[in-house]
């Protein structure tokens, strides 16, 4: 039976049925975790479903490194934003000093 673990939905690929992003696999599967203790932080996952999205990646491994580090910039550039905005919010007077 051919199945399905792994769609493309908005700009990333997540678990076919979940909310669980693929690259929060991919980073887990990166440091070495093995798919039973992956699954044990998702517990709305089956160990099948970890193992066929670890098969997808390494099938598909360039195309997800560039999903990854395009969400990674996209991360990073809000960060960076808001960052600036607390800073700004942080050098206001003190009202009641």
């Amino acid at each position: 039976m051919d199945q399905k673990y792994v769609e493309r939905r908005d700009s990333g690929f997540y678990l076919v049925g979940s909310r669980v992003p693929l690259d929060a696999i991919v980073r887990e599967y990166w440091n070495s975790e093995i798919p039973e203790a992956i699954r044990a932080h998702y517990p709305s996952l089956s160990l099948e479903q970890v193992y066929g999205a670890i098969t997808f990646y390494l099938g598909n491994q360039v195309e997800v490194d560039a999903s990854i580090e395009a969400r990674e910039r996209v991360e990073d550039a809000f960060g960076e934003s808001h960052a600036a905005g607390f800073r700004l919010v942080r050098d206001l007077p003190n009202p009641s000093a």
